[in-house]
């Protein structure tokens, strides 16, 4: 029998002091062999990269459950026939540029498309980037105005992108402007911040959230290792501050598809003040193919844990309906 050649395995490096954006500083780094350089510039021609130093240190191989998330793959470029540039549909039910209007009582407002890391499986992968893709003034007031002016939304979900990539004092005149709408009863946050980037999570920040009406924080978070000691510190200052924190997780095939590892992401993320709050079915962005999980294996694995995880640890499993009928709950198999 053929012996098996050994899998890369990433070599100690210094620690990192800034965000790695490009192949080749990925290489450098050690996070990549110097072989994978073509394919991983060719996915970084048309998809972003960033992998912060938080991430970084948690990468000793490329298919790592960590390595897996963020470093780029050549599999991103071959695109199946079940997979849609916007698998969520957000552009038909755009009104303005900005927000995103699914449901009567609540929308979405995208302030910017930049984020801390790049996830390799991102949905809206096609539009986020590092150029920001920034509101300007004008777009920004439009959006506010669209949503001073539809009394029927009662909760804005600031997503992006990530929302707390804005500076605290952005963040804290933005959520003040929607606070200050009489019918805005409930305001949301989706971040990966809090753990790919703690060093973000700055007192100034936490204080810009704590003056907002209601205010639930949604952190994405994937596997256990995520939860670093510099994590824990940020998630404990957001605490402090009165934020109300849940999670939100994807489930990925080779990151988090077995039942301990899904065991170990909910008690990390109880352990930390987080209510696991949705369990997202992979949506079909082009080249994530990789990450694919049937979704009856994700609906067994939740009903093993039923057992031996609280119920404050059980989110809800969830899919997105690709006609922009938003979320749906993964049924499983009759009875």
């Amino acid at each position: 029998m053929r012996p098996t050649e050994p899998s890369f395995q990433r070599e100690a490096h210094p620690p990192l002091h800034g965000t790695l954006r490009t192949p080749e500083a990925l290489v450098a780094a050690g996070l990549l062999p110097a072989a994978a350089l073509p394919a991983a510039s060719a996915v970084a021609a048309r998809y972003a990269v960033a992998v912060t130093p938080s991430m970084a240190a948690l990468i000793t191989a490329p298919d790592d459950p960590i390595g897996r998330q963020y470093l780029p793959d050549a599999a991103e470029l071959v695109t199946t026939d079940e997979e849609l540039v916007d698998p969520t549909a957000d552009a038909p039910f755009t009104p303005v540029k900005g927000v995103v209007h699914r449901y009567p009582d609540r929308a979405l407002l995208k302030p910017l498309l930049a984020c801390p890391v790049y996830c390799r499986f991102c949905f809206r992968r096609e539009v986020v980037g590092p150029d920001g893709g920034l509101l300007t003034e004008a777009e920004l007031e439009t959006a506010l105005d669209w949503f001073a002016a539809t009394p029927t939304v009662r909760e804005v979900i600031l997503t992006g992108g990530d929302p707390l990539m804005l500076s605290a004092r952005r963040l804290a005149g933005l959520l003040g402007r929607l606070a200050a709408m009489p019918h805005i009863e409930l305001l949301r946050i989706h971040s990966r911040v809090p753990v790919a980037d703690p060093g973000r999570v700055t007192a100034a920040l936490a204080a810009a959230l704590a003056t907002a009406k209601p205010l639930f924080l949604c952190v994405h978070a994937n596997h256990a290792s995520e939860f670093t000691e510099a994590a824990g510190r940020a998630l404990a200052r957001l605490r402090a501050a009165g934020i109300m924190l849940l999670g939100q997780s994807v489930l990925l095939a080779g990151v988090n598809d077995s039942e301990p590892a899904l065991e170990a992401l909910f008690r990390a993320m109880l352990r930390h003040g987080i209510k696991p709050y949705y369990l997202h079915q992979l949506d079909p962005a082009p080249g994530t193919a990789r990450f694919a999980v049937p979704p009856e294996r994700g609906v067994a694995m939740l009903k093993a844990l039923r057992g031996r995880l609280s119920g404050l640890g059980q989110p809800l499993f969830v899919r997105e309906t690709p006609d922009g009928g938003g979320k749906v709950p993964v049924a499983g198999p009759a009875g």
